[in-house]
């Protein structure tokens, strides 16, 4: 029988757990978020993630001890084409994406850079290149300020990014101008996966980016989970970058958040305040501060700090409620680059009342996650989304 209690997903942002099959298409032969972690980092302990499954999803211990498994835990292999946050938020919710978002190698061309400056007004651009977010400010910082021209860069991934110093470009015209470029410049064959203002402050040799960070995503093509959801009644919150990846779609509650830190204490807070609904957040802080800086420390601590926190979110749960932990792609802060990797993610469940030390195998799609909701509240999940519920094996 279907519950009518609350789900609550969390996403934590580039936790892969294994190179896909595919990896080497990608440049991410041999890649392993979490078990590169932790050989590397002395002492490393996730007690709680251990508990709930994450030590035997692995080849080494996490933990000091190995508790009685308390959830159900597996593997999940993305299926749409790339390794960005859209594409893994959307598969998560029902969409499998087949056809990859324009990349850029090589920087955008004339025909994008033109437009830009034509529909923005922007005077000038620095940049426009492939690059560390972190790195180009600190080269490019200085030109920026005395020109008062953006700062255009790409990566791996599907992805404009205009930097500029909050005294040079205020947040409001910074965004004003990632608007346009998302809904004027990047469309048709240059349909990126996202825009993203990247705002900075600071002294020359000391910029450092400030946390109003803002995402231009692609409007998701069909309705995703979120949409049914909203379409049968069922209230639904986002947490963090949840309301920019989707467009806003589907969502009765926004909640933005500057940290893994306030991400947390919004889901306690967001989970203690309901016996029903859907509550969907994203923890950006593994990737956007240490996986793209290969902050191997920083990861393993921000990691730690999540498995204390667990606890607490957990005690916000009613007895058929359900806590699920994933990731939308890996970030191997390790291996050579500062990109995301193509990795498969954990599946962590936790239900108070519901089965315990159960394995889910691993999946060939995220959106597993999608149809498992779907029937929990005992909605037929459109026809085109993807996956298989694994509801049974958790309940």
């Amino acid at each position: 029988m279907p519950r009518q209690g609350k789900i609550v997903l969390i996403v934590l942002d580039g936790v892969g757990i294994g190179a896909l099959p595919d990896a080497d298409k990608y440049g991410d032969e041999g890649a392993n978020t979490l078990v590169h972690i932790a050989e590397k980092v002395r002492d490393f302990s996730l007690p709680n993630l251990a508990q709930l499954g994450l030590a035997a999803l692995i080849s080494m211990n996490l933990s000091s001890s190995q508790p009685n498994i308390s959830g159900c835990y597996g593997k999940m292999m993305e299926a749409s084409k790339g390794k960005d946050s859209t594409t893994g938020h959307w598969e998560l919710t029902g969409i499998v994406t087949t056809e990859e978002f324009p990349v850029y190698p090589m920087g955008f061309p004339d025909e994008v850079l033109d437009s830009f400056l034509q529909e923005t007004g922007c005077k000038g651009f620095l940049g426009n290149k492939p690059a560390s977010g972190t790195e180009i400010i600190s080269e490019l910082g200085d030109e920026h300020i005395r020109t008062g021209f953006p700062i255009i860069y790409t990566s791996a991934d599907s992805v404009f990014q205009i930097a500029a110093h909050e005294e040079v470009i205020p947040l409001d015209r910074l965004y004003e101008i990632c608007s346009i470029t998302r809904n004027k410049v990047m469309i048709g064959k240059h349909r990126v996966g996202r825009v993203i203002a990247r705002p900075f402050q600071g002294v020359s040799g000391a910029y450092v980016r400030t946390p109003y960070r803002k995402d231009f995503a692609v409007e998701p093509p069909y309705p995703t989970l979120l949409d049914v959801l909203s379409d049968h009644n069922i209230e639904t919150v986002g947490i963090g970058k949840i309301e920019d990846l989707f467009c806003g779609r589907g969502l009765k509650k926004s909640i933005h958040t500057k940290s893994n830190a306030e991400g947390i204490q919004s889901i306690i807070e967001q989970s203690s305040a309901r016996n029903s609904g859907f509550i969907m957040a994203n923890l950006v802080d593994f990737d956007m501060l240490y996986g793209h800086r290969q902050d191997v420390v920083g990861f393993a601590k921000a990691l730690q700090e999540f498995d204390a926190a667990l606890p607490a979110i957990q005690a916000t749960l009613g007895a058929f409620d359900t806590l699920l932990l994933t990731a939308d792609h890996g970030n191997d802060p390790a291996d050579a680059s500062t990109d995301h990797t193509r990795e498969s993610v954990p599946l962590l469940v936790y239900t108070p009342e519901g089965k315990k030390n159960g394995y889910l195998g691993q999946s060939s799609t995220f959106a597993d996650c999608a149809q498992t909701v779907c029937e929990y509240y005992g909605i037929s999940a459109p026809p085109h989304f993807g996956g298989t519920s694994f509801y049974s094996q958790i309940i």
